[in-house]
């Protein structure tokens, strides 16, 4: 989780540091990791105040782009999850667009895509811009949310939603990976 501006802090994840398994599953593991200084030079907020960064192991014959993992994980979410994420966003304040184009992920906008990464936006009303990175590797994904808080009231109120958001981005990854995979057979 990072605190600060453009800094990112999480667990070490790397040569002598494990990574922190959250949720496992057969066929498919989900860890924190240290969000990596790509995330950052791609993100276009003005600041970055919180971070965190997971990795899905999703198994060598699953391979998606950028964007098709962003809408394996938030368009094909079951209806309930995708309703809960939209309510949710809104009451965080994002600015979404309509979950039907398809120049949009679920009402996030797409603000740069190729073969390798899929980085959506959104504004926000209450002054907290966020950032969703999906980075597609040989083995599956490397997921990011990234949040900048611009006053008082958007780092209080994304202070109450962290647990909730670690709890759920885990079980989306997972639910996602193994959807990738049954579509792969």
């Amino acid at each position: 989780m990072t605190n600060g501006s453009r800094a990112g802090r999480r667990p070490q994840a790397g040569p002598g540091h494990a990574a922190t398994k959250i949720a496992e599953t057969a066929g498919s593991t989900v860890r924190a990791v240290e969000l990596p200084e790509f995330a950052r030079r791609v993100s276009s907020l003005s600041r970055i105040d919180y971070a965190d960064c997971f990795i899905l192991d999703a198994g060598p014959d699953v391979k998606l782009t950028g964007e098709q993992w962003a809408r394996e994980m938030l368009e094909g979410a079951p209806e309930r999850l995708r309703s809960s994420l939209r309510r949710g966003w809104f009451a965080l304040g994002l600015r979404l667009g309509s979950v039907r184009s398809p120049e949009q992920v679920l009402g996030w906008e797409v603000r740069q895509n190729n073969d390798e990464y899929a980085l959506l936006g959104a504004t926000s009303r209450i002054g907290m811009p966020a950032e969703l990175l999906f980075v597609s590797r040989p083995d599956g994904l490397l997921f990011a949310t990234l949040v900048g808080h611009h006053n008082h009231l958007a780092r209080a109120v994304w202070k109450g939603i962290t647990p909730v958001h670690q709890r759920v981005v885990p079980g989306a990854l997972e639910r996602a990976g193994r959807a990738a995979r049954r579509a792969r057979r």
